[in-house]
């Protein structure tokens, strides 16, 4: 039986385009390691081939992490083997892999929101205007409204209600929720719409795009950690401005509930994972600025 990995990827229809690239790249990965040992198929393989291959990249000197990420896409593709007749047992039951680590999400500090949002490096005073204005517009809906990067550059214009500060974001398995727009949001936003867009469009521009790069393109996730590599004063990852978000309305008391509804969050455990990024913070304030937080020097 073939991997039929084609089929496996057009069953991925709840996750974003993304996912399933990154599903497809870790499950072909295992097919390769899995044909140098002359096993051609799923039928062929069993838990303690599993086990080999995770005992395989350990070896490689993978990140715990990833590690965890690879056992999670190779268990979906056999869960789907399963549910589609493809196979009678699942050979991952019962397999164990290491856990992701639980590493806490990077919260942005304020002196490094103020060089995105406010003051940018002096080398992107050299921008045209409508590239600034564009960036300015980026950068304020992820901190602002907390998208995720698929999301904002999926925007098209009738998504964006600036007269009402919202916009209509279609977010993990085409679900659409309606997101407030912070006042300097929407500022940037006008400002990009209004001023900046018509300097990149040409006659190709594609109408339905809110977003465009330098080539009068649909803004893709690269261009947008493009945008964010040049505005950092550290090396930052566009979600990071999401997990800001998320952190800095539990800091100031939003309800859980609420934030859930803001991120998309299906589970109400994936948004709860942002609490101990605040407890976290609230301990290295405290241990930072309270005497007796502070261990005693040792004589």
């Amino acid at each position: 039986m073939a991997w039929e990995l084609d089929e496996f990827s057009r069953s991925l229809t709840s996750v974003s385009a993304g996912t399933v690239g990154a599903y497809r790249a870790d499950v072909e990965a295992f097919t390769e390691w899995a044909g140098r040992a002359g096993l051609h198929g799923p039928g062929a393989i069993d838990r303690r081939t599993l086990r080999r291959y995770l005992a395989y990249l350990g070896t490689r000197r993978y990140a715990r992490r990833t590690i965890a990420r690879k056992a999670s896409a190779v268990r979906r593709y056999f869960r789907w083997c399963v549910r589609t007749g493809r196979l009678e047992v699942d050979p991952c039951t019962g397999l164990s892999a290491p856990s992701g680590g639980g590493r806490l999400p990077r919260v942005l500090r304020p002196d490094e929101l103020d060089v995105l949002l406010d003051h940018p490096p002096a080398r992107v005073d050299a921008d045209d205007d409508g590239v600034r204005l564009r960036d300015d517009a980026v950068l304020e809906l992820l901190y602002g409204s907390g998208l995720r990067v698929a999301e904002l550059c999926g925007l098209r214009p009738d998504d964006v209600a600036l007269e009402q500060r919202s916009v209509r974001v279609w977010g993990k398995g085409s679900k659409q929720r309606q997101l407030p727009l912070s006042a300097p949001s929407a500022e940037a936003l006008a400002g990009w719409l209004e001023r900046g867009r018509a300097s990149l469009t040409h006659d190709d521009s594609p109408a339905d795009a809110v977003f465009l790069n330098r080539r009068g393109r649909r803004l893709t996730p690269r261009d947008v950690r493009r945008i964010v590599d040049r505005r950092a004063a550290e090396p930052t990852s566009p979600h990071a401005l999401r997990h800001t978000f998320a952190t800095h309305l539990l800091d100031g008391g939003a309800d859980l509930r609420a934030v859930q509804e803001l991120l998309g969050h299906a589970d109400l455990a994936t948004t709860q994972h942002y609490t101990h990024v605040s407890k976290e913070r609230l301990r290295a304030v405290h241990q930072a600025s309270h005497p007796r937080a502070r261990p005693a020097d040792r004589g």
